[in-house]
């Protein structure tokens, strides 16, 4: 139990195998991770700024809600 077997060995070098091996892999998903967080980032900056401040685009108030708010 306290040293490797072969196995231990085996899976060790795999993985190492398909994280650096081959024209950075690893380096290539985290590249494209990296600019999926940035286009969601942009999305939603242009998400806030196309929200209308003066309240335009909500649902137009009933006659009895209109009635309430000029109570």
């Amino acid at each position: 139990m306290g040293s490797m077997s072969i196995w231990h060995w085996a899976i060790v070098i795999v993985v190492v195998a398909l994280l650096f091996g081959g024209r950075g892999k690893l380096s290539g998903i985290m590249g494209d991770a990296a600019k999926g967080i940035r286009a969601f980032k942009d999305g939603l900056k242009d998400d806030t700024d196309s929200k209308p401040k003066d309240g335009v685009g909500s649902l137009p108030r009933t006659e009895s809600e209109k009635e309430e708010a000029n109570r």
